[in-house]
């Protein structure tokens, strides 16, 4: 009686802890939601991430940011000066360049064939807010230091050369930014120089996991799943690292199969913004292929701006 009972308790355990790792975004607009409902709701008062600056949050996943509570100065984009965006920490430039769909469309094309790309952009482990007109100049520079150069927004602990494509942080972001850029390397096989390697090896070193980086880890990996290792501890990067590869042998060639196919999934039209679902929906069969867009739920299309479409019973 009793181990019938512990083993339904362990069923019943094992169905109750599959929606987090279910709930991971499958698109970029889809993790910016779940990021401002999930792990940063709040975090508004502790500052954006290379300026320290509090926020506002608007809309769905938007803020506004205070600039008096961090000094800063706008260089030259008010309009992204004046809001927080979605940083990726890992630009989406650099590891989509790495893969074949950006050599022949660029992010876009990335975006509506390689599944492996989608589940980047949607990464949370490498989201995070800041100010956009950082997010902006930041761009794809490599890290470096740069110790003769000066601030440009104002008292904003952010360093950029424009001329030498290089930024520096503040030191309060620096081994957070050396271990997502680890994880992100080792879960989807990227490349990474031996000058880029050795500098976010002193920077893990130097700068430890702080509270809120293992909180936000621990948050994090109840929606994807897992957690970052290099945060955990439970893996180190060397010189010339082999990677895991373990976001390529997840479950990511059955997306591609369901990309492929377009069995079971939800259609989007991307001129209309209208999506249909495989039943019940006259016009899924009726969509011209260039301007298709897959979607695995309604909730993500929804998410990124599309309406059920009005003829669907």
């Amino acid at each position: 009686m009793f181990r019938s009972c512990r083993t339904v308790l362990a069923v019943l355990a094992v169905v109750f802890t599959l929606p987090a790792a279910l709930a991971a975004p499958t698109s970029f607009e889809a993790a910016k939601i779940l990021a401002r409902q999930q792990v940063y709701h709040d975090r508004a008062d502790q500052g954006t991430f290379y300026c320290g600056c509090r926020w506002e949050w608007a809309g769905r996943s938007g803020g506004l940011v205070d600039h008096q509570s961090c000094g800063y100065q706008t260089r030259a984009q008010a309009n992204r000066a004046a809001r927080i965006e979605w940083e990726h920490i890992v630009p989406a430039s650099l590891f989509g360049q790495q893969r074949q769909c950006w050599q022949q469309g660029g992010r876009s094309n990335c975006k509506n064939t390689d599944p492996v790309f989608n589940a980047m952009e949607a990464n949370l482990h490498n989201l995070t807010p800041a100010v956009g007109e950082i997010n902006a100049d930041r761009s794809n520079f490599r890290f470096g230091m740069l110790p003769g150069t000066g601030y440009r927004h104002g008292q904003c602990d952010f360093k950029v050369e424009f001329s030498e494509r290089t930024v520096e942080p503040r030191d309060e972001v620096k081994g957070k930014i050396a271990r997502v850029w680890f994880y992100m390397h080792d879960h989807y096989d990227l490349r990474m120089s031996n000058a880029q390697q050795r500098l976010l090896m002193a920077w893990d070193r130097q700068f430890p996991p702080s509270t809120w980086e293992r909180e936000r880890d621990r948050r994090i990996s109840r929606l994807m799943g897992h957690a970052n290792p290099f945060v955990t501890g439970e893996r180190q990067w060397t010189l010339n690292h082999r990677n895991s590869r373990a976001g390529l042998q997840s479950s990511l060639p059955a997306q591609a199969a369901r990309s492929t196919s377009g069995a079971g999934r939800i259609k989007g039209n991307q001129r209309s913004k209208v999506y249909h679902l495989p039943q019940g929906c006259p016009g899924y069969s009726q969509m011209s292929d260039s301007n298709v867009r897959w979607f695995d739920s309604e909730a993500e299309a929804v998410a990124q701006g599309y309406r059920k479409a009005g003829n669907c019973r």
